[in-house]
Formats: C-alpha cells, structure tokens, sequence
C-alpha cells in the first residue's frame, strides 16, 4: 500500500502495437509504486484486450475506441479515470518507465507548489538532435526560430526538445508521451480534437496552454526509455504536409509570430533538403520535402484569403 497522500493513474492510447503496449505494462507493474489505475484507449484494427488482461496485478480500465485520434484517445481516457484519483499521468504504448519512475514522481508531487500543474518523467534515452549546431546558434536565438534553453517555446511557434535533465528543472511545455497531471487542470484543459488522427504538435498546444496558469516541470529522478515504434507511422510525405498544418494552427492560436513561422518551416524544409544529399535514406527526405512545400503553399494561399 502507497504511503503517498496523492493516487496515480495512468491513461494510454494505443493504436496497432501490442508488443510495445505489452512491455509498457510490464515497466508499470514492475513499479515499486504500481499506479492505482491504467486505463487503456485501444483503437487498434484487432483489439488489444487480451493484452490488457495479462496484467492481473494492475487495476486496468480498457475502452475500445474508434476512430483512431491520439486527442480524443486521451481525454476519453481522462473520463474514464476514478474521481477519487487526483494524478492522471499519460503514457504512450512505446515507453518504458525506469525503475522507480512512479516512485519519484510521487514524491515530487508530495512536495509539489499549488502552482505546479504537470509534471514529465526524465526522457533518459534522448537521441542527439539533428543540427544541433544551427539550432543552438545565436542566428537561430535572434531571429525567434529556436534556442539553447531547454523547454521552451519561441516566437516562431517552434518547441525545444528537454531531452535528459540532471536536476528537475521548470519549463514551458511538456511531451505528453510520459507526464502527470493535475486532475484539477484536465477538469480545466483538455487536448484539442482539432489535432485529430495522427495529432502531431498536440502536446505542445495543450502543454503551453496550461502554463500561461500552471508550473511544469520535468522531475530528473523519474526516468523513462522511449523505443519509438515503426508501426502507426505517416509516410513522410504526409508528415511533412502536416507538420506545416499543424505548425501553423498552433502559432495562430496562441498569437505567436506567423512570418517566423514560415521562416522555420523553409529552414526545416532546406535542412530535409540537405538530408537527400547526405543521408543513406534520401527517397524518405526527399518526399519530406515536398510534403513541407505543398503545405507552405496551401498555408500561404489560405492566410491570402484570411487576410493574414
């Protein structure tokens, strides 16, 4: 029994990948501090519900869901989650949290500010950034495209990565993929369904709008592993159309600079450009690129007919 004042559960869309949401499950039931309910938004073609069932221990909750929307998978999920649990953690299906992960982010929340509404687990497995040189340049800084400061959100719309912390640190935004919540902000806040089926960016707009009222932190000691999983992938074409989409709503949204936004986009497009020539899987970058320039198009012709 939890001696910690707050109970934790914990909501996970999933989406085609039993084998991922099998070895989060067992990351969770191997805690030290197993959370006091897992709920499981399945929109999978073949329902994952024998998945969810091998693990007796945990109290899970499942919900089929359809269509697939990582937005509607989660607040459905928040629904779903007791009223008497006053955490609600979200988790995608291919993260692994550390040992004692929940254990410490407990903790944090035991001593945690009224002013503090979420908090992200240690993303302890952080690849290096690409072009991180450029991103951490003092042109990038000026020109409000992107900065060294960890976590925080530019002018240009653009987010920069946490990535792994030494010490618990306060940020501007959080990933979604491995974070705790209030209950009491996601009775205020809820993702935006705008950012439907594949939702690219969804945790930043929902993030962001929760700090402009709330602290988020990132808690050092509470790690996580991500394996990102190759199933439920966009070709990279269509990310590419929709990462200028969804770029573009968020920085409208939030009153954020439109001109840089294009600014970052055809930096982004330029550096993909450069990836045709220098990676070994050019095809890939190639219809990245022109994902990102049927988007800027489309962007720019309906910002004509808004008057932006």
């Amino acid at each position: 029994m939890s001696s910690f004042r707050n109970r934790l559960a914990f909501v996970a869309a999933t989406k085609d990948r039993p084998e991922d949401l099998r070895r989060m499950l067992a990351s969770l039931a191997a805690q030290s501090c197993p959370p006091s309910q897992v709920v499981i938004v399945d929109a999978s073609e073949e329902p994952v519900q024998e998945v969810a069932a091998e693990r007796s221990a945990l109290n899970v909750t499942y919900i089929r869901h359809r269509p697939p929307s990582a937005t509607r998978q989660r607040n459905a999920g928040v629904d779903a989650v007791d009223r008497g649990i006053g955490l609600i953690g979200f988790l995608d299906d291919d993260a692994v949290l550390e040992p004692g992960a929940t254990e410490a982010m407990l903790r944090f929340w035991e001593e945690a500010p009224a002013d503090v509404g979420g908090a992200a687990f240690n993303w302890v497995n952080c690849p290096p950034r690409a072009a991180s040189w450029l991103k951490a340049s003092r042109l990038a800084s000026w020109l409000g495209l992107y900065s060294k400061e960890k976590g925080v959100v530019m002018p240009s719309g653009w987010q920069t990565i946490v990535g792994r912390v030494s010490e618990t640190v306060f940020v501007e935004w959080l990933p979604s993929g491995a974070s705790v919540w209030r209950r009491a902000v996601l009775d205020e806040f809820r993702f935006d369904e705008w950012f439907d089926g594949y939702s690219y960016l969804e945790d930043v707009d929902f993030s962001y709008s929760v700090n402009r009222r709330y602290k988020l932190a990132v808690v050092a000691g509470a790690g996580f592993c991500h394996y990102p999983s190759p199933s439920g992938r966009l070709n990279a074409y269509r990310f590419g159309k929709l990462e200028v989409r969804n770029r573009l709503y968020l920085v409208r949204k939030h009153g954020l600079s439109v001109p840089r936004c294009y600014l970052g986009l055809i930096a982004r497009m330029l550096l993909s450009m450069g990836r045709v020539i220098t990676c070994r899987r050019p095809g890939e970058s190639f219809r990245r690129v022109c994902g990102n320039l049927a988007g800027i198009c489309r962007g720019l012709s309906r910002g004509q007919r808004d008057g932006r």
